[in-house]
């Protein structure tokens, strides 16, 4: 597969990995958009949320548990925004389901 996440959980492209489990994989934003900036993105390959079915229920609620618990570990307690791109449309640039986690300042309210 020539998916640029599949690599980096694979290895194949070096990462700042920040968490690893059997189901998903955490590392730091090559561009940050906030001065704490990360992604976690299922291991399994899964094009984008619109492609999610029933079965990925309990891997989503892992990965919502999994975030919030790395950004209690980086000290987000003042708050952070969790975003999934879905498709061309909604900015996904990179096709495999993925969620940024921006935190360490004040977010505004529209995104751009």
């Amino acid at each position: 597969m020539d998916c640029l996440f599949c690599k980096i959980i694979t290895g194949e492209i070096p990462s700042d990995k920040i968490y690893e489990d059997e189901l998903i994989y955490a590392f730091n934003d090559i561009e940050p958009q906030a001065p704490q900036h990360f992604l976690v993105v299922p291991k399994e390959h899964i094009t984008s949320l619109y492609e999610i079915e029933e079965k990925d229920k309990a891997l989503l609620g892992h990965i919502m548990l999994k975030i919030s618990e790395i950004a209690k570990e980086k000290n987000l307690k003042d708050g952070y925004r969790v975003v999934i791109n879905t498709r061309e449309d909604g900015g996904q640039t990179v096709g495999h389901l993925h969620f940024h986690v921006l935190g360490g300042r004040s977010m505004k309210w529209p995104p751009g």
